[in-house]
């Protein structure tokens, strides 16, 4: 696939999804269309050898096909990543009184780089619960897709150590503006939500509104820059760029291995939750498939995963924040992420087995620690290891400004993970017995 190509599919992708549940029923979507039969948790399912299935829940979708020349007991090959990014979460009430301004107040929702999201233009996106005419609570999702919310800094006449560092404080700080009440006479937030919803629903038969999940994003598009085009920079590229490479290679894997693609919610606040890493979804869904124990232990014990998501690249500005051993550049290929705390999951095989594979159809790999004196993150990957008992490596693209609201990695990055998932899945056999 041309890098241009992939690319600008991956801007289409995070263009219509702001949320992880625009991201899931995005995902549902395209996976239909590629002859993936959708399944329902609380239905019975018959699955059938050499068909693809989807299932999704909050937030979270798991995609299989059954290669029709493999058995179940030569394991899945698993792709594995989260649809969540840090973001603001607008709290249950607006506020209205003691201001001119009408301003909601917000909750950081992961490890957001706040100063990021001040002086920009913001939009709304999430789900909200309603109540139907037949008295049903249904969840819509709802995408303003326009300038709402603004969240202004303190001009530096007021501050003058403003560039010597700022303390933010979400609660005081950090309360996006979106209308001036004084003077204009304005709907209050639930009949702005109704208005909503009856233009993205219009066959809804609306009642009332009970509750929401709604988180502000940035409306500024994904674009290519630099002199010669070498950067990608975009608003959720941790994690959807992985979920991209994991979505198209899953649609492009053959008939003759089984492929599995795990995308959860909620990795960003610890994956605690029905939907996350840390909940039954994946234990729930092998069960179903290999109802008998030991059956279900040999294939868990041949399957391997992939797990993605973007990965440091060396700051050139902050060179003294990264190990000076190992450099990690922009479009210098995907990075194999090692901890001795297996904060990440990758162990000397499982890297092994990436870079022989990235090897074989030309992608170099690099290699990502954190300075000894720094604390490191984690991701899906030790998690899913641990509660499958599978071999696993954790990879990702190199970025720069991870948990900004727009973060940057390699125009050829995103395609180069993909070239190895895509070998990944389709290789047939994986080159060691496990």
């Amino acid at each position: 696939m041309k890098i241009d190509t992939f690319n600008n599919a991956l801007f289409d992708l995070l263009e219509e999804c702001p949320t992880p549940y625009h991201a899931t029923a995005y995902f549902q979507k395209k996976l239909s269309k590629q002859g993936f039969v959708a399944l329902d948790e609380g239905e019975s399912w018959q699955i059938k050898k050499g068909q693809k299935y989807h299932i999704a829940r909050d937030g979270s979708l798991i995609a299989f096909s059954l290669g029709a020349k493999t058995s179940l007991d030569n394991g899945f090959r698993m792709i594995g990543a989260h649809t969540d990014s840090p973001s603001l979460q607008i709290k249950p009430h607006i506020r209205t009184s003691g201001s001119p301004y009408i301003m909601a107040g917000v909750e950081k929702y992961g490890g957001v780089l706040l100063g990021t999201w001040f002086d920009r233009e913001l939009s709304l996106a999430g789900l909200v619960s309603c109540t139907s005419r037949d008295s049903q609570v249904a969840q819509v999702l709802i995408d303003f897709k326009k300038p709402l919310l603004y969240i202004p800094s303190l001009a530096i006449h007021l501050n003058r150590k403003a560039n010597e560092g700022i303390e933010i404080n979400v609660q005081e700080h950090v309360s996006p503006i979106f209308g001036q009440g004084e003077d204009q006479d304005l709907p209050d937030f639930i009949e702005i939500l109704k208005t909503q919803i009856k233009k993205d629903h219009p066959d809804l038969l609306l009642n009332g509104i009970l509750g929401y999940d709604l988180f502000c994003y940035d409306l500024n598009k994904p674009t290519v820059f630099g002199f010669q085009n070498d950067f990608l920079a975009a608003p959720r590229l941790d994690n959807l760029l992985s979920c991209h490479v994991g979505l198209e290679a899953i649609c492009h894997a053959g008939e003759n291995t089984n492929a599995l693609l795990l995308l959860t919610n909620h990795e960003e606040i610890g994956s605690t939750s029905s939907s996350g890493a840390m909940g039954n979804f994946i234990d729930l869904f092998m069960a179903r498939i290999l109802k008998d124990p030991e059956q279900r232990a040999i294939c868990l014990h041949n399957s391997f995963l992939l797990s993605l998501d973007n990965a440091h690249a060396t700051h050139p500005n902050y060179k003294d924040k990264s190990d000076g051993d190992h450099l990690v550049l922009l479009n210098k290929g995907p990075v194999i992420k090692i901890n001795a705390s297996q904060r990440y999951a990758s162990s000397a095989l499982s890297a092994s087995i990436f870079r022989l594979i990235a090897s074989e159809v030309g992608v170099e790999t690099q290699d990502f620690v954190m300075r000894s004196d720094m604390a490191c993150g984690s991701t899906i990957g030790p998690l899913t290891a641990a509660k499958l008992g599978i071999t696993t490596v954790d990879v990702g693209a190199p970025t720069w400004g991870m948990h900004a609201i727009r973060e940057v990695t390699g125009v050829r990055d995103p395609q180069s993970l993909y070239t190895v998932s895509h070998h990944f899945l389709n290789r047939s056999t994986l080159p060691i017995a496990l």
